[in-house]
């Protein structure tokens, strides 16, 4: 980068960020981040959920959280959706047409786990939930790789990334409230009918997208992906990119993105059960959710957003792993008063932990790729961030289990939840590690 090059940006003014918020590509945006967020609870904990109102075992619930691996495993097919285009679909563009294939095939998992149910067994439910699953990373590279590739220059990142989290967090609030409120009504089967239809919508903000023509730009300089060179650079050529760019710091980068989510991850599967075993009213977790957990997603992204520009992003992500840490040791608070007002106070202290720990994530995983691998390089990121927390709560229903024998039911939630916690030390220090080495001149992002 010339050194007239950060002469030449300039830090917008409130107004023009306003005035940049009513773009066309910032509102479909929000459609495609909620679009990206339905699909992911419903086969995580809110189908933990379902599975334990049916009397399935805590065990049972842990092991099936695993369709989950798609979301870790997604690098090794990024490549693909990173180049090559889809037959008939793909006349809409890369991006759009791999968007609108995933898209249809949510839509058939989920109701294909609506009309099997869990009478019909545990392998054929998680068969469709593994579709589902899949299909959600596979719609999450494309757009991924389009929010990046849509922006212009760095801010304009940050404001597509802020976007997408609102959209994300709004759909994880309807999959983790609004559909419990409706399977305490018309049941699981007939809500996982309504998910589909909502990701039927979100079909609409695919086709009013623009395709990004700049990593078009980039690829038109690289071999073609069926050639033996083309192949080779598909594959390889996003994580020689990276470990030149990023050299040593590179692995401290992948080692901090994998662990620092764990404190949310790892008793992921045992939320919704521990809340069934508190004995706290469907109902009762749906209107929290709602309402308070809904104002406090939206405080926690505007934070983050406001922390990044202000302190920079190592800071922001020190001070997200700090409210994760907290925010999910709270809920052993629960074991001791498992009272409404006190629910109500750590669901809105998770939630605003949770959101501005995974807004300065993803700010910080979108600033380290480049144009021509950024669909590989994202997913690259993203599949470390989950690799490690989804295989570690496959364990969760087992740890609880063999706990309780020694402390009861509710001690055995509560001692876990401390114990996940403390998760966040260890990415902690390995910030610490990259701040020390971006100020010593490493090549390190800078933490703007």
């Amino acid at each position: 980068m010339s050194a007239a090059a950060p002469a030449a940006r300039r830090k917008r003014s409130a107004m023009e960020v306003l005035r940049e918020l009513r773009q066309p590509k910032v509102a479909v945006m929000l459609a495609l981040g909620f679009s990206s967020g339905l699909p992911f609870l419903l086969t995580a904990n809110t189908f933990g959920y379902w599975l334990r109102d049916d009397g399935t075992s805590l065990v049972a619930i842990g092991f099936i959280s695993w369709v989950g691996f798609a979301y870790a495993f997604k690098v090794y097919w990024s490549p693909l959706v990173d180049r090559l285009d889809l037959p008939l679909l793909g006349r809409l563009g890369r991006r759009r047409g791999w968007m609108l294939l995933c898209q249809l095939l949510v839509a058939v998992g989920l109701l294909g786990m609506a009309a099997v149910g869990t009478a019909g067994g545990l392998a054929a439910i998680g068969a469709f939930a593994l579709l589902t699953a899949f299909a959600s990373a596979t719609q999450d590279i494309a757009i991924d790789a389009w929010r990046i590739e849509s922006a212009n220059d760095p801010d304009e990142v940050g404001l597509m990334t802020s976007a997408a989290q609102v959209g994300y967090r709004s759909a994880l609030l309807v999959t983790d409230a609004l559909i419990i409120a409706a399977a305490a009504r018309v049941g699981w089967p007939l809500s996982y009918v309504g998910m589909a239809v909502l990701i039927a919508l979100c079909m609409v903000a695919t086709l009013c997208a623009s395709e990004p023509v700049r990593a078009d730009i980039a690829l038109q300089h690289k071999p073609p992906l069926w050639t033996l060179r083309g192949l080779g650079d598909a594959v390889i050529g996003p994580f020689v990119d990276f470990f030149a760019k990023h050299r040593q710091a590179g692995l401290v980068m992948l080692l901090m993105v994998a662990l620092y989510r764990l404190p949310d991850f790892v008793m992921g599967p045992m939320y919704n059960p521990f809340y069934h075993d508190l004995g706290i009213a469907k109902d009762t977790v749906a209107w929290v959710r709602g309402s308070f957990g809904l104002v406090a997603t939206f405080a926690g992204i505007a934070a983050a957003g406001i922390s990044a520009v202000r302190l920079g992003l190592l800071p922001t992500l020190i001070a997200g792993l700090v409210l994760e840490g907290f925010g999910t040791a709270a809920f052993a608070l629960l074991t001791a008063h498992p009272d409404a007002s006190l629910f109500a106070a750590v669901m809105t202290a998770d939630s605003f932990a949770q959101a501005f720990a995974g807004v300065a994530l993803v700010t910080y995983m979108s600033s380290l790729t480049s144009l021509g691998y950024t669909a590989t390089q994202y997913a690259m990121l993203s599949s470390t961030y989950a690799l490690l927390g989804k295989f570690l709560k496959g364990f969760s229903g087992i740890a609880v289990e063999t706990l309780t024998p020694t402390y009861g039911l509710l001690g055995a939630y509560a001692t876990a939840f401390i114990a996940t916690g403390l998760t966040a030390i260890p990415p902690m220090l390995l910030l610490v590690l990259l701040y020390r080495m971006q100020r010593a001149g490493s090549r390190v992002p800078a933490a703007t």
